[in-house]
């Protein structure tokens, strides 16, 4: 039985994700910081909820993340696929604990870092991969990744690219260091989830209004990355640009000099 380990798996597209893949006879574990989220989560399965757990973290810190690999560790020896759908929307000027922004922090940084303490266990399984979603933000994308990691002060309209591109850049990285592995990122689309809390008032009162015309089901966001992780004919480092559309897909090429880089900066910060 396959198992597959999804971050943000208590809500929305993970949690979608995991009813899917649990149709599928996998076995899923779903982390999240909510710990009653999570339990509603696992209530929801029903039946299936058998073949499910909940690990409460916090992927926000260094710490969080550190934690929360332990456990999974302790638990599991080996993991098929891990599957990072957890993430945070906000243009406001904050920090963590660690001192970085909370979208740094949770949609890049906390994935290279959970995923690199967790390469043991997928070592262990036999065609291991390795899935992000992010934002509508290609390989190709044009952005400035002079300011990466701090992007101080934030600004969202000038900073959400470059972060995204990190997810890109450590899927290159592990297509040229993990071999066996395959590691993929996949436009989540504009899903109506959990991730909307801590937009402005008035974002939530357009989104409630527009959804219905702009918003991609939850199904339609889970069905590329549920495939991603039940198929194996896709080369690794691969991008997924448009939701519910597994066919279309764009080989993630990138300098190799700014790869480097930017897994140098994030071994640095992370310790892993």
């Amino acid at each position: 039985m396959h198992t597959t380990l999804m971050t943000g798996g208590n809500s929305g597209i993970g949690l979608q994700a995991a009813r899917d893949l649990l149709a599928h006879g996998h076995r899923v574990i779903l982390l999240g910081r909510d710990q009653r989220k999570g339990g509603q989560a696992l209530a929801s399965l029903g039946d299936a909820a058998e073949r499910a757990s909940f690990i409460s973290a916090d992927l926000s810190t260094h710490e969080g993340v550190r934690q929360a690999a332990k456990q999974i560790l302790g638990e599991h020896d080996r993991l098929d696929a891990l599957l990072h759908s957890t993430g945070v929307f906000t243009s406001k000027e904050m920090r963590t604990a660690d001192g970085l922004h909370p979208f740094f922090a949770v949609n890049y940084l906390s994935r290279y870092h959970l995923t690199e303490l967790l390469l043991p266990a997928l070592r262990a399984a036999e065609r291991p991969r390795v899935v992000m979603m992010t934002a509508s933000v290609p390989p190709s994308a044009d952005a400035n990744l002079d300011r990466f990691p701090g992007f101080e002060p934030f600004d969202f309209a000038r900073d959400r690219k470059p972060i995204q591109l990190g997810n890109h850049h450590y899927a290159a990285h592990l297509a040229q260091t993990e071999p066996g592995l395959l590691a993929g990122v996949i436009n989540a689309g504009a899903a109506k989830t959990d991730i909307l809390r801590m937009t402005p008032w008035y974002f939530r009162a357009m989104a409630k209004v527009t959804g219905p015309l702009f918003f991609n089901s939850l199904q339609e966001s889970a069905r590329n990355p549920v495939q991603a992780i039940l198929n194996d004919d896709w080369p690794t480092a691969t991008y997924w640009g448009k939701p519910a559309d597994f066919d279309r897909r764009t080989p993630i090429t990138l300098t190799e000099s700014t790869t480097q880089r930017i897994m140098s900066i994030s071994q640095s910060l992370a310790g892993a």
